[in-house]
């Protein structure tokens, strides 16, 4: 009999969404997921997130990494390196530590790249401070 080990729930675990397969509802995952049909609706995965050339979702994307392929409408949140490769077609805003972006890829929006919780604590002292001085 298999001993239930905490650590396989918290470990890479890859999923997959196959080519021809359609779903609506969120997603959430503790590993990594690659989608290669279609999602209508909102991932958050702690891992890798891969979007391969015949993958397209519908919604907003929340990861640690991902590498698009495919098509996105949605808006993208990435904690560390967003890559849009030749052919990826992405509608809408990204916010990410680090982007990469081979030529041949379309995107539409905005992007962020800012890391607005250092950049709060950072200056929020510096403005109190000078507020201070001015009266």
């Amino acid at each position: 009999m298999a001993k239930y080990n905490e650590t396989e729930t918290t470990s890479n675990n890859i999923n997959l969404i196959g080519f021809g397969t359609e779903i609506h509802g969120d997603i959430s995952c503790n590993g990594d997921l690659r989608i290669d049909g279609t999602l209508v609706g909102n991932i958050t995965a702690k891992g890798k997130i891969v979007v391969g050339e015949t993958g397209k979702i519908k919604g907003e994307i929340s990861c640690k990494n991902t590498d698009i392929s495919g098509f996105i409408d949605g808006k993208i949140m990435v904690a560390e390196l967003l890559s849009l490769k030749s052919t990826a077609k992405v509608v809408g805003d990204m916010a990410t530590s680090r982007l990469a972006i081979e030529p041949g890829s379309k995107f539409t929006g905005y992007c962020d790249m800012s890391n607005e919780s250092n950049m709060k604590t950072e200056k929020t002292p510096v403005a109190n401070s000078t507020e201070t001085d001015k009266k």
